[in-house]
């Protein structure tokens, strides 16, 4: 079957490497940089936002920021997806590092201790949107300093909420998981399919 292309509102390698898994073609719309540098797309945390409140508005705000790149551009009219994912520890949301040594002390945050991974997944055709959440249970063994230190080393925890990355060599720090495996890597393939069928996408 011929797949349509689709926009895919995000920077994120691991989101392109799981839509190519699903065969599903994509155009990427690319940001400058995190949603920060984006006048539209606010990545802050609001004072007494929740992490699920967090995470389903900034991935509206990147499908909503997508949807005026298209126009801007004057691009034909076509599906867009995007996501955020973000960790929450007892409470308190944790985003990507912003250097080395803030990855370092993420790391010992969730060392031996279970976290939540969300990831919220919008779809829209410029005036529909549909949203999925996914919610996953991560438990990390007990980490040395050195193993952190090492592992931040490698360069493998840049850009990743929770300064690690299930599918690299943090995999060796997890007991246990509850949940996706592809919602933990940022693209939940069950909540993504299910919205593009909402949309009459072929899969």
């Amino acid at each position: 079957m011929n797949h349509p292309p689709i926009y895919l509102a995000s920077n994120s390698p691991r989101r392109r490497e799981l839509l190519k898994q699903i065969h599903v073609p994509f155009e990427p719309l690319l940001f400058r940089g995190p949603g920060r540098d984006d006048h539209d797309i606010n990545e802050d945390v609001r004072p007494g936002e929740d992490a699920i409140a967090y995470v389903r508005r900034v991935a509206r705000a990147k499908a909503e920021g997508g949807i005026n790149r298209v126009r801007w551009r004057a691009l034909p009219p076509r599906l867009l997806l995007a996501a955020d994912t973000t960790l929450e520890l007892e409470g308190e949301i944790i985003g990507k590092p912003s250097h080395g040594e803030h990855a370092i002390s993420i790391l010992r945050e969730l060392s031996g201790r279970t976290h939540q991974v969300l990831t919220a997944v919008v779809v829209t055709d410029g005036e529909r949107f549909g949203e999925r959440l996914s919610t996953s249970q991560v438990r990390f063994r007990r980490l040395s300093e050195d193993e952190i230190r090492q592992y931040v080393a490698t360069g493998e925890a840049a850009d990743k909420a929770g300064a690690y990355g299930i599918q690299g060599r943090a995999a060796l720090f997890i007991e246990e998981i509850r949940g996706s495996y592809t919602g933990i890597m940022g693209l939940p393939l069950f909540e993504t399919a299910a919205l593009l069928q909402e949309f009459g996408y072929p899969l």
